[in-house]
């Protein structure tokens, strides 16, 4: 599989640079703040750069037709929109968070929140002090799986921190907490390498991580 990434030289875009060339895929096209270069068509684009960028990679894939895989968060309902619209001509797999745990938390939440109706919830997120946006896309996704309006949560932005998510249900005499740590950038760019191997042979249209995963949303 040839691949392409924007935001290769970050933090994130190094690491699947190194664990996609270590599947034995090889760099075709890389792309970041000062330019871009191509060896040969990408099959398939990853995309961990930032949300200012999200025009420009939908106009590179649109150009190349290749698949897109993305990670980045921080789009907001336009950028989805941008996503889904350019998913009509090619596979577009979107996930804020491409971890196996946090998908799994993900259904659980969408399940049982209904039987804690009466208890309160807040979420707590941790992450490097470079992330930009906040809350994260993780605890929003989170929140929108409890099905709550207005559900209190909190940031924290701090040293080297890959990624917490903490999901605190309480009533009066108990407290039942779920917790989800990357302990290493390398389970992110794992799971964007399952989407961009699934992407490559998938039809035109807009993919979840769960779907890639478990071949269906939960």
């Amino acid at each position: 599989m040839k691949f392409g990434v924007f935001g290769y030289s970050g933090r994130m875009g190094k690491v699947v640079v190194e664990t996609f060339q270590e599947a034995g895929h090889e760099l075709t096209f890389k792309a970041d703040i000062d330019g871009e270069t191509m060896k040969e068509k990408p099959d398939v684009i990853v995309d961990f750069s930032s949300a200012n960028a999200l025009d420009r990679v939908v106009e590179t894939v649109d150009r190349l037709k290749c698949a897109l895989v993305t990670g980045t968060t921080g789009i907001g309902e336009k950028g989805i929109d941008k996503l889904k619209a350019l998913s009509g001509k090619v596979a577009v797999v979107q996930s804020f968070n491409f971890s196996a745990g946090i998908t799994v938390l993900k259904k659980i939440l969408r399940e049982y929140s209904k039987f804690l109706s009466d208890w309160e919830v807040e979420i707590v997120e941790a992450h490097h002090k470079y992330k930009k946006d906040a809350p994260s896309g993780t605890a929003i996704a989170l929140s929108k799986e409890i099905g709550r309006s207005q559900i209190p949560w909190h940031s924290l932005r701090m040293g080297g921190i890959p990624g917490d998510h903490w999901v605190y249900f309480a009533n009066e005499g108990e407290v039942l907490e779920f917790h989800h740590r990357a302990i290493s950038r390398k389970v992110f760019a794992f799971g964007a390498l399952k989407a961009a191997e699934f992407a490559v042979s998938a039809p035109a249209g807009f993919y979840s991580f769960e779907e890639v995963l478990f071949g269906g949303r939960l």
